[in-house]
């Protein structure tokens, strides 16, 4: 029975760190998942650094890689029939675990970018696509990669 329950206590334990987010930068860092927290257990995808790079010598491929993370997140927005209605700057900060799936997906767009009901819809998708979410790269370690981004119909 002791067994059990340690099983159960570390499956819902490890269930519970390895959860998939979306939210603002705002809303994370109220919830004390800062940045500075998250850069520590995430290496960059790229950096000038090669001992803090986790792709040194295949920024081609990582760059391309991202960019195809972003071309399907839009891509699903559409097939979703989400409409910015007008371009919509944002910014944003993926955490992939080692495996290529989306840990973090934090964002925040620019003033009056957009309005509540739309990052609704958007956070509602957002979430439904990285459940599923496999970046076409791994690594040994946990990754990020930030980026600002223009969406647009």
């Amino acid at each position: 029975m002791k067994q059990i329950l340690l099983y159960l206590i570390l499956i819902s334990t490890s269930t519970t760190l390895t959860a998939q987010v979306v939210m603002t930068f705002q809303a994370a860092d109220k919830k004390g998942v800062t940045i500075e927290k998250l850069d520590s257990l995430y290496k960059s995808g790229m950096h000038s650094d090669s001992t803090k790079a986790v792709f040194w010598n295949k920024e081609d491929e990582f760059i391309n890689a991202y960019s195809k993370t972003l071309q399907d997140l839009a891509q699903y927005l559409h097939d979703n029939k989400f409409k910015w209605g007008k371009e919509t700057s944002c910014f944003n900060r993926i955490y992939y675990n080692k495996n290529g799936h989306i840990d973090y997906f934090l964002y925040n767009f620019g003033k009056k970018q957009i309005t509540k009901e739309k990052q609704i819809q958007f956070e509602v998708l957002l979430n439904q696509f990285i459940k599923s979410y496999q970046f076409p790269m791994t690594a040994a370690v946990n990754f990020a990669q930030c980026s600002p981004v223009r969406y647009r119909d």
